[in-house]
């Protein structure tokens, strides 16, 4: 199979080229800073992968979120543009998405067939899906992967953790009872994989237990095997980090229902056993 990933050289993309390589796929590494290029890495594809977008996790300012929302929104349509005119157009699309797409609650579960939220990043999620939903209208099988916090050692969350919890310095996060829903690499890996063979619609790439950030940070900090006694006050987060904080605040118990009934097997169920695997990769 011949696979084109946008976002290659990013956490996620890095890991998902190695598995297909290591299956014996031959990998295209391509970029969304020129879409006529990028299309034509896709021409003889068996499937494009599109893995590309602005950080989140920064202070929004409106730029900021023009950027998260034009690198995801409006870079998806230009690229499903650019397919339409295609020939030798790959049969499938696969698209990042996140679980950011259902809003925030700490009180409600949910699964792929849940609503939409209704906060900034939800409705990107939300047009990000519809944009990447229109490559089904080329005859392409599309799936979008809406992926919680993942965790491993090179990139995502837990990079940026290590080095706070290891110092002493960890703790929790507002008032710790937001949700969770975090992912080992390897499994957002293995669902990137099951979507690319043969599934379609939205697949949560969360594991099936979700922790609250105080079982969350309790977690890590015994993995690292330091104390986790400085909390980050909520008022503080949003002197820093502005509107953004919200994505360190509010939470969303997201369950992978569809993930699980097409019949993935997670490598990694559990947070304490996941860390100390993240970890020592």
């Amino acid at each position: 199979m011949r696979v084109t990933v946008i976002g290659a050289s990013g956490f996620i993309g890095h890991r998902l080229s190695s598995a297909l390589r290591g299956r014996g796929d031959e990998v295209v590494e391509a970029s969304l800073r020129n879409v006529d290029a990028t299309t034509q890495a896709c021409a003889g594809s068996d499937a494009i992968v599109q893995l590309a977008g602005a950080p989140v996790i920064t202070r929004w300012t409106a730029r900021a979120k023009d950027e998260i929302r034009r690198s995801r929104v409006d870079a998806t349509r230009a690229l499903v543009e650019a397919l339409s005119q295609l020939r030798a157009r790959p049969p499938v699309y696969v698209s990042a998405s996140a679980v950011g797409y259902y809003g925030a609650s700490e009180t409600a579960t949910f699964t792929e067939s849940s609503p939409p939220g209704n906060d900034f990043l939800a409705k990107v999620c939300v047009d990000w899906e519809r944009e990447a939903s229109r490559a089904g209208e080329l005859g392409m099988r599309v799936a979008c992967i809406r992926t919680g916090i993942v965790l491993g050692r090179d990139g995502g969350a837990l990079a940026r953790l290590l080095p706070i919890f290891k110092a002493g310095l960890g703790g929790i996060i507002g008032n710790g009872r937001q949700w969770s829903s975090w992912i080992h690499i390897d499994d957002v890996v293995g669902i990137y994989l099951l979507a690319i063979d043969r599934a379609e619609g939205a697949l949560d790439a969360t594991a099936p237990e979700p922790v609250r950030n105080v079982d969350l940070t309790w977690a890590l900090a015994s993995a690292v095997h330091r104390p986790a006694f400085l909390p980050a006050p909520a008022f503080a987060l949003h002197l820093i980090f502005g509107e953004g904080a919200s994505v360190l605040t509010t939470g969303q118990r997201v369950l992978p229902e569809r993930s699980l009934s097409l019949g993935y097997e997670f490598r990694h169920p559990q947070i304490g056993p996941a860390l100390a695997s993240a970890m020592s990769l």
